[in-house]
């Protein structure tokens, strides 16, 4: 699935979020869909959340 695919469904599921349930539903979908993007990271990558959070400067070092 294209990068883009997946961006336009984010878009309508927190257009549809605010639409249908408001700022605070608006607010819900937003910061759980953050923490799928995290959590679908981390299982891509590996479970090694030193090397998530600190991103892709130290290993150039």
């Amino acid at each position: 699935m294209s990068t883009a695919l997946v961006g336009l469904m984010a878009g309508m599921a927190l257009g549809f979020a605010g639409w249908f349930g408001g700022f605070g539903a608006f607010l819900l979908v937003a910061a759980l869909g953050a923490v799928g993007f995290v959590l679908g990271r981390l299982v891509d990558e590996g479970t090694d959340l030193r090397a998530f959070l600190g991103g892709r400067d130290r290993e150039r070092r």
